[in-house]
């Protein structure tokens, strides 16, 4: 008889010869500027760790204490036996945070996506979604019913057209944008995309993934980066990046909020967070509102890296925050200039197909409020070196 998943051994073997297989690095120790992967000391540039947070004292001791007094894990589903008060605490100071009505945590910024999408637009409605949006947002469109769009990225007269050919012809229209696009790290222009919508009375939803903790005051987000609060109807945002910790959140109206508990499927078919996670987010939120000085730290480091990139040559594309690609071309040489960057003692992951298209593959980069000046320009030193070996430069 023949294997049923004989299959899986083809498919990884293609990957093989096109040079896109790869194994994952074991992290021994924690997250940080400088780590240990795989019994190897290297430089970080791969982490979405931008402000430190996940091994901040503060979050450290959240986590402990929480632990002590509640005990390891929730036991069962929000809806049911699971919601603590922990878990009320960190959404109320979301919303406040956020300047939205109300917000909603769930296990990651992916299910997030999936959760709400599909409970906003049904059969009879329209998504319009920008062409570069992150692949939970593309799986949260497929679980809908609503038919879809694409526009060309960060192209809001593409938008417009859409709007003009498509928006008589459904109930309700759904625009959807990366706020941060997590593989190019350019901005969604977001104010116009706004006044776009506001012409055909569309709702706006933001994924904040990687602005929340990066853009706006204290790391509000995109919304606030733009101040178009009160004009964006929904807001996601993950707790793993910035924040430090784990999980995502949905941020608008009180009422979306309620409707979500009583129809969002990740929501009400998954154990809640543990109580030392929870609390770990409190405090992540505490540190954003009076630690302002490490999101300055980071765009210190940002403009410093980026400055060094630009004069050796490398193309960066459009970025416009701590997420800077430098693209290669095909996926095969973005692995070896990674693999050849990581016996170099830094570690920047390479980015191929399907992820970005072949032709764009690279490596991204992402600084964080951790890198000292000197580590920095060690690993501009590193990329140079590297870059001209492989002719890049």
């Amino acid at each position: 008889m023949s294997d049923p998943l004989g299959f899986i051994n083809a498919e990884l073997d293609a990957l093989k010869e096109k040079g896109l297989y790869r194994n994952l690095r074991v992290l021994q120790g924690e997250q940080g500027a400088e780590v240990n992967y795989d019994g190897k000391k290297v430089l970080q540039l791969s982490s979405n760790n931008y402000l430190g947070l996940n091994t901040h004292p503060r979050l450290r001791k959240a986590m402990i204490d929480a632990t002590e007094k509640y005990g390891a894990g929730s036991g069962a589903v929000r809806t049911i036996a699971g919601t603590m008060s922990l878990h009320e605490e960190l959404e109320r100071k979301l919303a406040e945070f956020k300047h939205v009505g109300g917000t909603l945590v769930l296990q990651s910024g992916f299910t997030a996506n999936m959760g709400v999408i599909p409970q906003v637009v049904d059969e009879g409605d329209l998504i319009i979604s920008d062409q570069l949006n992150h692949a939970s947002i593309i799986d949260g469109v497929r679980l809908s019913k609503a038919a879809r769009a694409v526009y060309a990225h960060a192209d809001v007269n593409d938008l417009e057209r859409v709007l003009k050919e498509k928006a008589s012809q459904f109930r309700r229209i759904l625009i959807i944008t990366d706020g941060v696009f997590s593989m190019d790290g350019d901005i969604a222009p977001l104010a116009d995309i706004v006044a776009a919508a506001e012409k055909y009375n569309a709702i706006v939803m933001i994924d904040d993934a990687h602005a929340s903790g990066v853009l706006g005051r204290n790391g509000r987000g995109t919304v606030d980066h733009f101040d178009l609060h009160g004009r964006v109807h929904i807001q996601v945002g993950t707790l793993s990046k910035a924040i430090g910790v784990l999980g995502g959140y949905i941020a608008g109206p009180a009422p979306l909020r309620d409707l979500l508990i009583h129809r969002s499927r990740p929501f009400l078919f998954s154990t809640s967070h543990p109580p030392a996670v929870a609390a770990a987010c409190i405090a992540a939120i505490d540190v954003l509102l009076e630690e302002p000085q490490l999101i300055k730290r980071l765009w210190d480091n940002t403009r410093f890296f980026k400055d060094g990139l630009t004069r050796l040559g490398f193309n960066t594309g459009h970025s416009q925050t701590p997420i800077t690609p430098v693209i290669v071309g095909k996926g095969d040489l973005a692995m070896k200039f990674s693999d050849r960057l990581f016996a170099n003692g830094v570690f920047a992951q390479g980015i191929g197909f399907p992820t970005v298209p072949e032709e764009k593959s690279r490596i991204r980069t992402i600084v964080t409020a951790q890198h000292t000046t000197e580590q920095l320009q060690f690993a501009l030193d590193v990329l140079e070196k590297v870059g001209k070996e492989l002719a890049i430069i």
